[in-house]
């Protein structure tokens, strides 16, 4: 029998299994389709935790962005929650390291505000965005896969969310100017845990991941397993494609909203207005998007559905009743414009 064959990624050398495993395959394919059109000589940055996900990543980057001309790092985010937590950035790093990625460690102050789940995504993005701007990168990578997808569909679901909640996670977003990719937003967490054992690649199992104070762990290790033992198998990949169902919708109201928008609304001392009866003469789903899309756009607060309801009520049940007071402003009717003021 021959020697295994080998892959060089920068300064390391990593033994590999004679072909290539179709698992590194799929994760390779989809970071090639999301850096495909990034102009060469550009930066990426990959968002490493040394999970199985951004671990997958890491390798599939460090592989493809030299063939595009891209020159590919890594930033690993230390977040200071758990004991540990220093040494594990440390490890990945170090991986990156081998993989042939520069890589970078940041150690960030996670806050209280919204939840520790939230604050610490928080904390993470704003490194994420500085480390990209600091080192002129273009676009940040991140590991999320179709099974986050899902979580993030299923747990919009139970809170009984609108419709821009449950659109999940976009391939790509904006993050302080800086592009922000999710290539493997396809691609079942399975898979990357598969690709970085075929690439012999030993990912870090984060314990937070495993804490039931979580709700997306509890999504994730009893809500999702039931469902697919009691209905089925392939209820992830219907909640993904839920999800792109309706970031297609979307992305069709806001092309109305923006043919919409300029005939109707006009400036106001404090605030704007939107004509009454050309709200009237919409949709609810389209006045109701316009509605929540003047709040957002010019006092860059969101509407909960019950209060949006109460602003239409304006429009549609219209009986001389009072201002509403709203996030960052108040809403009225003023002859046949809905007039929104800052408080």
């Amino acid at each position: 029998m021959g020697t295994p064959a080998t892959r060089r990624y920068g300064g390391g050398v990593i033994d590999r299994r004679p072909g290539l495993d179709p698992a590194v395959a799929e994760v390779r394919l989809a970071v090639r389709r999301a850096l495909t059109g990034i102009e060469p000589g550009a930066t990426v940055i990959v968002a490493l935790s040394g999970g199985a996900d951004s671990l997958a990543l890491a390798a599939a980057t460090a592989f493809e962005a030299p063939k595009l001309g891209l020159r590919a790092a890594s930033l690993t985010v230390d977040h200071a929650l758990q004991d540990g937590s220093t040494d594990a950035a440390a490890a990945a790093a170090a991986k990156a390291e081998v993989l042939g990625l520069d890589a970078r460690v940041v150690r960030v102050e996670v806050g209280a505000a919204g939840g520790p789940e939230a604050a610490a995504r928080e904390a993470r993005y704003a490194a994420l965005a500085d480390g990209a701007r600091g080192t002129g990168a273009v676009a940040i990578l991140t590991g999320h896969t179709l099974d986050d997808q899902a979580e993030t569909v299923l747990l919009g679901l139970a809170r009984g969310a609108g419709a821009t909640s449950l659109q999940g996670m976009a391939e790509a977003s904006d993050l302080g100017g800086i592009a922000l990719l999710r290539p493997l937003l396809a691609v079942r967490r399975d898979i990357t845990r598969a690709a970085c054992a075929a690439e012999g690649l030993e990912p870090w199992d984060d314990p937070h991941n495993a804490e039931s104070r979580f709700a997306r762990v509890r999504a994730r290790e009893k809500v999702l397993p039931v469902l697919e033992a009691e209905l089925g198998p392939g209820i992830a990949e219907a909640l993904a494609r839920t999800a792109a169902q309706l970031r297609e919708d979307a992305e069709a109201f806001d092309e109305m909203i923006d043919e919409t928008i300029e005939d109707i609304v006009e400036h106001a001392e404090a605030g704007i207005s939107v004509s009454a009866a050309a709200l009237a003469a919409n949709p609810a789903a389209l006045r109701h998007r316009i509605i929540r899309h003047v709040v957002a756009s010019e006092f860059h607060e969101s509407l909960t559905r019950s209060q949006t309801l109460e602003v239409a009520r304006l429009v549609t049940d219209w009986s001389g009743q009072g201002p509403i007071d709203l996030p960052g402003c108040r809403a009225r009717r003023v002859g046949g414009r809905v007039e929104f003021r800052a408080r």
